[in-house]
């Protein structure tokens, strides 16, 4: 109560008993803690029905149900944005540490490894000696690279042995003993093979490069995907000119907006992608996956010489999508698209933002400024 009352700890560091306080509500405190680890997705669902499905609930209930949940806690710290720090105050749980974000079907507050606030506290300090990832302390399991590896091999489920390879990311750096134990898994496991790839390439790009580009050619849908997030992360450091030919051989087989994005995060960067690559996508039925296509291919050249993909999308009339057509790329300033952008003119003339496109459009193409507001042309 004296001394350590507050300051440094994870994340934001630990708020003094009198700052805590202020950021629990006095019914949490007299609550019951009903929260445990490992509560099912149905179990938590229940609980929090009242706070995701009930439109109409009012302020006391929702307060009702809500001290329910956080019921027997106080609040320790903030890890941002809406992720907070409890400590479980009474019952079974008495001393253990729980993350919480907002009420998420499916997604149960978690329980840290550790048993107790201290042993939580002292991990932190020891993690911070050992030059640790810190970002998402706390949510991984704890231990070094032999206890790890320890773990994921006398695992006695496949959960466990998930769980032991993800404890892996708070490394900045592993051993070639841990590095080959991560290759044996990716080129033996179905199952753990991506995880490992991710692993591999977080400590050594060259060695994890041959394995993402197999990735990129597997039939499964799941596997190009992941290898897309893999290189994103890596594109600000790693040389990725051998990826892109066989990303563009497979883009036309992307099904999912997320998989898109990624893969026009990556080609931005790639002088040889053209509006054809995304034309599949740029012409698409849905209109959010075709928002996805004109942000991706923004950098993309020579857009004059696609000026038929660009008709089409005008001829679908999606108002959203051609606010962003107009918005990424401005206007491609090629005579057979004029038509179209006088047909619009008249809702865009009155906002300067999007007047000034419309004009720099025509002076590319020698017109006056005045030139849409003229008759039939």
């Amino acid at each position: 109560m004296e001394v350590g009352n507050g300051g440094a700890g994870p994340y934001y560091g630990v708020y003094s008993l009198e700052k805590a306080t202020t950021y629990t509500e006095r019914e949490v405190l007299l609550a019951k803690s009903i929260l445990h680890p490992g509560m099912a997705k149905e179990e938590w669902n229940h609980l929090i029905e009242p706070l995701t499905k009930d439109e109409d609930i009012s302020d006391e209930e929702y307060d009702e149900a809500r001290n329910k949940v956080l019921g027997g806690m106080l609040c320790i710290g903030t890890q941002g944005c809406e992720y907070d720090m409890y400590l479980v105050l009474e019952g079974k749980y008495r001393g253990r540490i729980v993350y919480t974000s907002d009420f998420h079907p499916d997604h149960p507050f978690f329980f840290v490894y550790e048993d107790s606030f201290l042993d939580w506290y002292e991990r932190w300090l020891d993690e911070i000696i050992l030059d640790y990832e810190g970002s998402w302390f706390g949510v991984l399991m704890q231990g070094n690279e032999d206890v790890l590896i320890q773990m994921y091999q006398s695992a006695p489920n496949e959960e466990i042995q998930t769980k032991a390879l993800d404890g892996m990311f708070k490394f900045k750096k592993v051993s070639e003993e841990t590095l080959g134990f991560l290759r044996d898994i990716a080129e033996q496991s179905v199952k753990h093979r991506n995880t490992a790839i991710q692993l591999i390439c977080k400590t050594s790009f060259d060695t994890g490069a041959k394995y993402l580009l197999g990735l990129l050619q597997s039939e499964g849908h799941e596997d190009f995907s992941d290898a897309l997030k893999i290189l994103n992360a890596h594109r600000k450091t790693a040389d990725l000119t051998e990826f892109y030919p066989v990303i563009l051989q497979r883009i036309d087989r992307i099904s999912d907006r997320e998989t898109l994005r990624y893969a026009g995060y990556l080609l931005e960067d790639c002088d040889e992608v053209t509006l054809h690559n995304f034309a599949p996508f740029l012409c698409h039925a849905d209109p959010s996956m075709q928002t996805i296509a004109i942000y991706a291919a923004r950098s993309c050249k020579n857009k004059i010489g696609s000026w038929q993909i660009i008709e089409q999308m005008m001829l679908g009339g999606n108002q959203q999508v051609v606010n962003n057509l107009i918005l990424y790329w401005g206007l491609i300033p090629h005579e057979k698209l004029l038509p179209y952008y006088k047909a619009i003119w008249p809702e865009y003339k009155n906002n300067p933002s999007f007047r000034e496109k419309f004009i720099h459009c025509l002076r590319e193409l020698h017109l006056p400024d005045d030139y849409f507001d003229k008759g039939e042309f």
